[in-house]
């Protein structure tokens, strides 16, 4: 019997067989993935070659039938833009879209390019994250956002689509755990909240960092109380040891704490 175009027999380690499929374009081998059969696999080959040879077939109006979307979209792109790429990712005119589906991606900056070409993103609830160095890392963290911050309160879109993660689309307002941005008189100050059965306020400051270092205090005085609660910290960047040290023997918290 004549071996269909695109698939090829392989076997697994326990004896069974199934067939891979995969295709030659531009001089590049791709692989287009693993099937339970050969028609699969060369139904699957024949819709690779269907999105690489008519460019009137686009993402918007693709329906992936055997192969994966997601392959699909890595095909599209590298017909369109001549980058293959092994994530989902379509380059627009300075950004890209990294695709879950036909109706639903992430719009990025195209300076994060390379490095979603090389991490995937996984999506749990409304959050998303890569694996990066073994660990589970939320998005929001090249933005400068702490994995506590809330949409809305502690960083927004400024378009209103949350999907959108060009840089010039997000604005944080509290950068640090317990401190809270609040407006008096047109100028801006930051309240600070630890959460101890209840919330206590442990004073207002002038600036973030003070009230970061003053949220750390409270957490310092807490635990000397003998409360056991595992409280996050803030880390403050881009101040000496001394500078800290400075600030946090000068900070006053509520007597409350």
């Amino acid at each position: 019997m004549e071996q269909l175009s695109g698939a090829f027999c392989a076997k697994k380690k326990n004896g069974e067989i199934y067939y891979r499929s995969s295709i030659t374009y531009k001089k590049k081998h791709i692989s287009l993935g693993s099937f339970a059969t050969e028609l699969e696999a060369h139904k699957a080959y024949l819709e690779a070659n269907e999105i690489l040879e008519n460019k009137e077939m686009t993402i918007d109006f693709y329906t992936p039938y055997t192969l994966s979307f997601e392959k699909a979209v890595v095909l599209f792109n590298f017909r369109d833009n001549g980058m293959y790429i092994k994530t989902p990712i379509y380059i627009r005119n300075r950004f890209f879209q990294y695709y879950f589906s036909k109706d639903f991606f992430l719009t990025f900056d195209i300076d994060d390019l390379f490095y979603y070409s090389s991490h995937k993103i996984m999506k749990r609830g409304g959050h998303y994250f890569v694996a990066d160095y073994g660990m589970q890392v939320n998005i929001l963290n090249r933005y400068g956002i702490k994995n506590f911050g809330v949409a809305n309160r502690d960083y927004f879109f400024k378009n209103g689509d949350n999907t959108d993660f060009r840089y010039s689309n997000i604005q944080i307002v509290n950068r640090y755990h317990g401190v809270s941005e609040i407006q008096k008189n047109g100028k801006a100050f930051y309240k600070v909240k630890i959460h101890i059965n209840g919330d206590y306020v442990v004073g207002v400051y002038d600036d973030e960092v003070t009230a970061a270092i003053a949220y750390n205090k409270a957490v310092d005085v807490a635990k000397k109380k003998g409360v056991s609660k595992n409280f996050p910290v803030n880390f403050v960047e881009n101040l000496l040891p001394s500078q800290y040290a400075e600030i946090y023997s000068k900070v006053e918290i509520s007597k409350k704490i």
